[in-house]
């Protein structure tokens, strides 16, 4: 019978050494992989939601250009004084800087 406990404790030693390396793993990935991730994306998508009209900005291919009209999904680039072209706000990399605030009266 004290053999038969014996054998149910070890049993669950064994249990936490085998599922042990697995919480670590996802410990690691978490703090190396996915948090980092979750930082950049929250980042971005705050920056998305304060572009405005003025900035001058940068799309992901490269492109220059201030921001002449914005809607929630698009975003229409003035690239010289005769070009304007249409992207997509997801298209955008950075603001490259900022238009001066307008005081309201």
């Amino acid at each position: 019978m004290s053999q038969l406990l014996a054998e149910g404790a070890g049993g669950t030693q064994n249990i936490w050494g085998l599922i042990m390396p697995f919480v670590l793993m996802f410990a690691v990935f978490y703090f190396l992989l996915i948090r980092p991730q979750q930082k950049k994306s929250k980042a971005r998508n705050s920056m998305l939601s304060q572009i405005k009209k003025g900035d001058k900005i940068t799309t992901i291919g490269g492109l220059h250009g201030t921001i002449v009209e914005l809607t929630d999904d698009t975003v229409v680039l003035r690239v010289n004084d005769t070009t304007k072209m249409t992207f997509e706000r997801s298209a955008i990399n950075g603001v490259v800087s900022s238009a001066p605030a307008v005081a309201s009266e």
